[in-house]
């Protein structure tokens, strides 16, 4: 980004600054997006994050439990049975 193309922003006293409107459409950041910060150099860097490991397709195990697991062999019909 040139120095010609740089918007300025003010930081409030929470350290909080306003995004450009034109850069948070660019970068699809939204209200609750996460952002990353890194020191290069003599600058900071503000790159919208992306979890390390890839979320997947499927939630099945992301889920844990103190509960005891049901047998492979439990017939739920069982439960039925007089």
């Amino acid at each position: 980004m040139d120095s010609a193309d740089a918007t300025t922003s003010s930081i409030t006293s929470k350290g909080q600054v306003t995004i450009p409107k034109a850069l948070r459409q660019q970068f699809g950041l939204a209200r609750g997006s996460r952002v990353s910060f890194a020191l290069v150099g003599d600058h900071i860097e503000l790159r919208p994050w992306k979890p390390e490991r890839p979320v997947p397709e499927s939630g099945f195990g992301l889920l844990r439990t103190n509960r005891p697991a049901v047998p492979a062999d439990f017939d739920p019909a069982s439960l039925l049975r007089p």
